[in-house]
């Protein structure tokens, strides 16, 4: 069984707050209120508006397919990064669709809640196609294919959130945060236009993510030369 590794990397749909239209304005201004404080105003926390598909757009995808175990394991990473949404999410499905679901499982940390969802959301708002692996509309909870790491984690304790850099830390694994973080995404992308910067931000994120899994099931984690990484796009 393969395991597919995925995370994404996500910003607010436009620059700035005064950059939406009225009506979308109206819509944020009702949204914001479930992650701002009483002395801040929609347009204070625009920035943090990637994490919602309906005020946000994908910018990068990191994918890491890990076959074999022990010496023989194998990462073989492959990041697109686009600025156009719709361009990065066909490349996404272009590869989804070659995968073979029945030897193929998706893994990342905190997929179930965020990436998946988010990414599927995303793909139906540009009117395009959800490839079988992502198609879960259907499905009974149990029959998603999908590994999650902080699922993992939780061993059935729901409430329990750990982010992937607290793992990683306790677990002895060099952190994927010693350049930038995620929430430096949003001036990285729209203020240094640096998308390659966050695409090799994203892709650390996959590594420490297979890592991780790999720990959390008692295995050896990888050494450099059994990461094989492709330029990214």
């Amino acid at each position: 069984m393969a395991i597919l590794f995925i995370d994404i990397e996500t910003v607010p749909q436009q620059p700035n707050f005064q950059s939406l239209t009225e009506k979308e304005k109206e819509f944020w201004s009702y949204k914001s209120r479930y992650i701002s404080s009483d002395e801040e105003a929609p347009e204070d926390v625009y920035h943090r508006a990637g994490i919602y598909a309906e005020f946000g757009k994908v910018i990068v995808i990191s994918l890491g397919w890990l076959a074999g175990e022990g010496d023989s394991a194998r990462l073989r990473i492959k990041t697109l990064a686009n600025d156009n949404e719709k361009e990065l999410l066909q490349e996404l499905i272009a590869i989804l669709v070659k995968v073979d679901n029945s030897s193929t499982v998706l893994c990342g940390h905190n997929i179930k809640e965020f990436d998946v969802p988010y990414i599927c959301r995303r793909i139906l708002i540009n009117g395009l196609k959800l490839p079988d692996m992502l198609d879960v509309s259907s499905k009974k909870p149990w029959q998603t294919p999908y590994l999650d790491t902080l699922e993992m984690w939780k061993f059935g304790d729901r409430k329990h959130y750990a982010k992937l850099d607290l793992l990683a830390h306790i677990f002895g694994l060099p952190t994927s945060k010693d350049d930038i973080d995620g929430s430096m995404v949003y001036k990285i992308f729209y203020e240094d236009n640096d998308l390659v910067r966050i695409a090799e931000y994203c892709e650390k994120d996959v590594i420490l993510t297979c890592q991780l899994y790999l720990k959390m099931n008692t295995q050896p984690i990888l050494e450099n030369e059994q990461i094989i990484r492709v330029s990214v796009e």
